[in-house]
């Protein structure tokens, strides 16, 4: 009885970082649906524990943000160890931090990161590759830890493509993000980018970066198993897609606009990715 009580209470939490997942990002949702049931599971856990934390440094202006993050993240800790937790985005976040065996060290570097948002800066590269590795890069290693399910000498193979992914998901957001990052919340996160007079050139050189991430990240998601290829392709069908149609804007205009792609495109690149998927082709 108290077994069933308790798978209850893990399921309902479970909902909550699913509904979270579903509000918040309608491209990543879409995504995570195409993966079998325990992976998709896993990764709308990963996904609201990672989203409450940026939500804390990005958008709780009003209140105490150091105060918050910090207790955010003992609990965290917390959670993993003693393997509850009465906030439901935690428990379900330990559960699978627990099942995956996902390493501390990936969690550790993704709260550091957070926490360097708390603070206005602009980042040179020693600091924007750290910053990088920790909000992106380890995301995507805690989600190839659900999707290797135990299989080490896959993960060691696909580690480097994983971070690739991540990276080049990042810096897109960086580039959408623009206006917002350096108008509203004063970081930059391009290193010697002025953005009062962003060129057409440093455009090009981040986009070229941006490029040969896609190009490393596109061999790791050839490799992954049934149980997440799709969703994954998609994911960077979508980016890509995104990334093709800021590479059209001229650089003056990405402070001023945020820009998206359409449902409709969206729908477009699942048929088109679930065919080239099915018949082989990736």
């Amino acid at each position: 009885m108290m077994g069933d009580r308790l798978e209850l209470y893990n399921n309902v939490c479970l909902e909550c970082s699913r509904i979270t997942t579903n509000r918040y990002s309608t491209s990543f949702s879409l995504g995570t649906r195409l993966f079998d049931r325990p992976t998709r599971d896993a990764i709308y856990a990963i996904y609201g524990f990672v989203r409450f934390a940026d939500e804390i440094v990005d958008s709780f202006h009003q209140f105490n943000k150091p105060e918050l993050l910090a207790l955010f993240k003992a609990d965290t800790y917390k959670a993993i160890e003693e393997g509850i937790s009465l906030n439901p985005i935690l428990q379900s976040f330990q559960l699978v931090v627990n099942q995956y065996s996902i390493d501390r060290h990936l969690i550790d570097a993704f709260l550091q990161s957070m926490e360097m948002d708390l603070n206005p800066t602009t980042y040179d590269r020693n600091k924007i590759g750290e910053y990088i590795y920790g909000s992106a890069e380890v995301v995507g290693l805690m989600c190839l830890k659900v999707f290797c399910n135990g299989d080490q000498v896959k993960y060691e193979k696909l580690y480097q493509p994983a971070r690739r992914l991540g990276a080049a998901f990042q810096k897109i957001n960086f580039l959408r993000d623009i206006g917002e990052d350096f108008n509203d919340l004063g970081r930059v996160y391009f290193p010697n980018v002025d953005f009062n007079n962003f060129t057409a050139e440093q455009k090009l050189q981040i986009e070229a970066d941006i490029k040969s991430d896609f190009d490393a990240a596109l061999l790791g998601i050839k490799m992954l198993g049934s149980n997440s290829k799709l969703g994954v392709f998609v994911a960077y069908r979508y980016y890509l897609s995104l990334f093709n149609k800021i590479k059209r804007i001229p650089p003056n205009k990405l402070l001023g606009k945020r820009y998206r792609i359409s449902n409709t495109k969206k729908m477009l690149l699942l048929a088109s990715s679930w065919a080239g998927v099915k018949i082989g082709l990736i």
